[in-house]
């Protein structure tokens, strides 16, 4: 655009030129070779500018002829790089896609048209290449290779250490990161398995030079950097906390004013206050983090600040924390807690009970299955609440990598990885339980008949337990004739398919099992009129076992 307007303006100036010259008549007289030439002074100027243009014309015919073998050298060099850039796009794509024969096609043409000490990415299709091939000795060969190359160190050292991870010899790759991490450190690949390295090593103050080089980059977020390194000084706080407490503590108390409420660093800096015999920061600390997230730690730190409180004491500080967070379960049961140490069973079951209407989980079952048992001594109570506690909901708890955990930390067990602990309820799969045949009526068809059915069959008294028969393949009602006897108790037993026992009579089963009774003296079954339900396979006694059981003395087909 500006080019057209410089364009327009020369334009406008020459006609500008020639209008003002036209209006102003005169000549122009040259003498040269003892002639007079006299000429006006239009044709003149016309005569310069033809001339000017001509020469100018002339030269760039002449520079043009000049520079044709650089030219056409120039433009066969550029269409060779052009074809060498496309080989190299399309095979470093055919990497990604795991196309190895395309690939290394790809790789040898980009080779052959562009000198890979001018393009460094002719390398990493090499190694790329390599590795599709499961050559990964060579691939590495080529990555150490990249590291003499200011511009493809990184890379090297990014491709050294994925290797190295795949083979599994995790101090080498820490060893290559370390060394990215020096040369770069907003690289998050690399930083990242440093500093799990350091922490796992407890290296902390090695740790926190590496966060306070990430802050120098300002490439990462100050929120994340803020939460790290407060992870970092809540670990070296644990750590130290019996050994170096001075130390400990100045690293708690930073930590909690970098995250105010991140509830372990929250815990620890409590601590170390308390511990110092300044009991009003501690509880300030804990007070500010439970107004937001009730956590039991915050309350076990809080009512347990001093220990030669007396239970009274603790139930008082209890009922505060409880005050600053109401309508809350923690709050509730830390309460019901403290009420049952100090013998205060009503406000203990009061406090429990209003917990389990917030949220009834296993934790507060056990708790009510505690206060009754400290006090009224109802055994049927506390088996009610101890049966309602195995099906209840879980407790949150600290989990990482899918296991629990009883305190947190600031690297996994598991993985090693930094700062994965998680305060939430662990996941388990839920299963029905059936407790009564009647459950089974209440299921839907398709539910219904992937359960073994429960059948109810007349059982003479003192025979063996009957025979199991998987009710889940179909059988026809004429197939089933079960002998009446004088003297049955119903019961119900889950039917499962064995072979057919022999046939006998009913005044056969009858008298063996009169037999039987009379013999080994056995016991009459009580409760007949109640049916047995038959929930369990196959740990319940009512039902045989398929490795010892006898066969039936009547038939049941």
């Amino acid at each position: 655009m500006i080019r057209l307007l410089v364009f327009l303006i020369a334009v406008f100036a020459f006609g500008l030129g020639f209008t003002w010259l036209a209006d102003r008549p005169g000549e122009m007289m040259m003498t040269f070779g003892g002639y007079q030439y006299r000429v006006s002074l239009m044709v003149a100027t016309v005569t310069v500018v033809a001339i000017v243009a001509g020469v100018m014309l002339l030269w760039w015919v002449l520079k043009g002829l000049w520079r044709c073998p650089y030219t056409v050298t120039r433009y066969f060099r550029t269409r060779r790089r052009d074809r060498g850039y496309q080989a190299l796009s399309t095979g470093l794509i055919a990497a990604g896609s795991g196309d190895a024969a395309k690939a290394k096609s790809m790789r040898k043409q980009a080779a052959k048209l562009i000198n890979a000490d001018q393009e460094p990415l002719v390398h990493l299709l090499d190694a790329q290449t390599a590795m599709l091939e499961g050559d990964h000795e060579g691939a590495r060969k080529k990555f150490e290779a990249m590291l003499d190359d200011p511009e493809m160190r990184l890379l090297g050292l990014r491709g050294l250490y994925l290797e190295a991870e795949r083979h599994g010899d995790h101090a080498a790759a820490r060893h290559y990161a370390g060394r990215a991490a020096a040369v770069a450190p907003q690289l998050a690949w690399a930083s990242d398995a440093t500093l799990e390295e350091k922490v796992a090593q407890g290296d902390w103050d090695a740790a926190l030079k590496i966060v306070d080089a990430q802050k120098s980059t300002k490439q990462i977020d100050r929120d994340v950097l803020n939460r790290r390194k407060a992870v970092m000084l809540t670990g070296k706080a644990m750590t130290l906390f019996e050994s170096q407490f001075d130390q400990a503590k100045a690293a708690a108390i930073e930590a909690n004013r970098l995250q105010p409420e991140f509830v372990p660093a929250a815990v620890i800096a409590a601590r170390a206050y308390f511990r110092g015999d300044e009991l009003r920061r501690g509880s300030k600390i804990l007070e500010h983090v439970w107004k937001r997230n009730p956590h039991p730690e915050v309350a076990q730190a809080y009512v347990f600040a001093r220990p030669g409180n007396s239970t009274h004491d603790r139930l008082q500080r209890a009922q505060k924390l409880q005050a600053l967070r109401t309508n809350n379960v923690e709050s509730s049961l830390v309460v019901a807690r403290a009420a049952l140490d100090a013998r205060e069973f009503r406000l203990a079951r009061e406090q429990a009970e209003t917990a389990l209407r917030l949220e009834p989980r296993e934790s507060v079952y056990l708790l009510l299955a505690d206060v009754e048992e400290a006090d009224v001594r109802n055994q049927g109570k506390i088996r009610e609440y101890l049966s309602k506690a195995v099906r209840a909901q879980r407790d949150p708890a600290w989990t990482a990598d899918g296991m629990i955990f009883d305190t947190w930390a600031p690297v996994s067990p598991i993985s090693g990885r930094f700062d994965v602990f998680e305060w939430k309820t662990p996941v388990e799969r839920a299963a029905p339980v059936i407790e009564d045949h009647r459950d089974l009526a209440e299921q839907e068809p398709e539910q219904a008949e992937i359960h073994p059915a429960i059948v109810s069959l007349p059982v003479a008294v003192g025979a063996p337990p009957p025979t199991v028969v998987d009710a889940t393949q179909p059988v026809a009602e004429a197939e089933i004739e079960p002998t009446v006897v004088e003297e049955p108790a119903p019961v119900k037993a889950v039917v499962q398919a064995e072979p057919q026992p022999e046939e006998i009579s009913a005044e056969e089963a009858f008298a063996a099992s009169e037999a039987d009774r009379s013999i080994d003296d056995a016991q009459p079954i009580e409760d007949d009129d109640k049916p047995i339900a038959l929930t369990r396979l196959p740990d319940d006694p009512g039902v045989a076992d398929d490795e010892k059981k006898e066969p039936a003395r009547f038939r049941l087909f």
